[in-house]
């Protein structure tokens, strides 16, 4: 027997993958072999054929930042004519289009503006409350937690995440892990804070009861342990939330995609599909405590997509209605409601729309084809 057959036999018997057994699988190029093991302990945590996708929309709130990332084409540096902060109406009328064709999230992201005062949030958060109480606010990243720390004149961290939550913040993303190790951070956001900044943000919001997610690009450079050092890091973050018994349900999901290198200040060879495809099913593997992983099809595009439902993701992730960030870098997917039923079907999967906690709203059946039906069932 190989050793990524005794790695993956030893996943498959319910055993933990350790450093050594992850760092081997990212190194192997046999691909599909780990894929079907991924597909298989899917198929155990979901037996259902059923994946899911919530309907949400973006909001980049402004592009204004001072980390200054290496591989980010969506920032402009405080001071640039090409900076913006949204006016509040303006925000409120993207979520309302949201609302009207069924959106249940809002995925409202921007760069770290010292410009903003910490009111700023809390202000916006309670405004979009009152005039949207059902939608989910599963909006900033840790790096903008870290600034609104920041500029709060003196909170800590954990009133931070409390006052922010109180004012409306459902739930944490996970955008801006990149690389949980700090040689690679270094190198491509030096100026962005240590992973361990990162994950004092996701403790933190687990602590006080936030379920969040968690993501991991790759393409920067890094090494093949650095990206299974990244999947064990989340997992222990998973595995403190769980035995400290939290309110919180910790991450939720776990979504990887590729570095997209076009535009931006860092010139790299985009990661192949099959790279993609392959740091899925480890994720699937690995992340034993993590119940849900998301196909990235707004960087990889839906036929890659559809792919990864057979390589352990049982989530489509948003429809992504608006999106700036990716699409800044030259990539740009954009996949409607009944296209992305039509993937998933072609997948041989049953599409159900869910909400951001990965509940259940509706199970399309094979009648359900068009945009335009959900749109009027709602």
């Amino acid at each position: 027997m190989s050793t990524v057959d005794h790695i993956l036999d030893k996943a498959l018997q319910g055993e933990r993958l350790n450093l050594e057994d992850t760092t081997t699988l990212f190194e192997s190029n046999e691909v599909e072999k780990i894929g079907r093991a991924a597909n298989i302990i899917m198929e155990r945590m979901h037996p259902e054929p059923v994946t899911t996708f919530v309907i949400g929309r973006n909001v980049n709130y402004t592009n204004i930042c001072d980390v200054y990332c290496r591989f980010c084409a969506f920032y402009r540096k405080p001071g640039s004519e090409e900076g913006y902060v949204l006016p509040d109406e303006v925000i409120f009328q993207k979520i309302q289009e949201t609302v009207d064709v069924g959106g249940t999230e809002i995925l409202m992201q921007g760069g770290t503006n010292p410009n903003l005062p910490f009111s700023y949030y809390t202000d916006l958060l309670r405004n979009i409350k009152k005039r949207f109480p059902n939608i989910t606010m599963h909006s900033f990243s840790p790096a903008e937690i870290q600034k609104m720390k920041e500029v709060s004149d003196g909170l800590s961290l954990e009133e931070v995440v409390r006052q922010i939550h109180e004012a409306g913040l459902d739930s944490l993303p996970g955008g801006g892990a990149e690389i949980l190790d700090d040689r690679t951070r270094r190198k491509i956001s030096r100026l962005k804070g240590s992973w361990t900044d990162w994950m004092d943000v996701m403790k933190t919001a687990h602590k006080i009861g936030m379920n969040t997610t968690a993501t991991m690009v790759i393409g920067f450079g890094e090494s093949m342990e650095e990206r299974a050092l990244h999947l064990m890091r989340v997992r222990d973050a998973q595995d403190e939330c769980i035995a400290n018994q939290y309110k919180s349900e910790g991450f939720l999901a776990f979504i990887p995609w590729t570095f997209q290198p076009d535009n931006t200040n860092m010139k790299r060879e985009k990661q192949t599909p099959e790279e993609y495809l392959k740091t899925v099913a480890i994720s699937r593997i690995v992340l034993d405590n993590i119940k849900n992983i998301q196909s990235s099809w707004v960087t990889m595009g839906p036929e890659v997509g559809k792919l990864s439902l057979q390589y352990g993701c049982n989530d489509f992730g948003s429809t992504m209605i608006e999106e700036n960030v990716v699409s800044a870098a030259g990539t740009t997917h954009k996949v409607n409601i009944e296209q992305i039923l039509k993937l998933i079907r072609e997948a041989g999967k049953i599409p159900a729309q869910r909400n951001t906690r990965y509940e259940i709203l509706r199970v399309f059946d094979e009648n359900s084809h068009a945009e335009r039906d959900f749109v009027m069932q709602n």
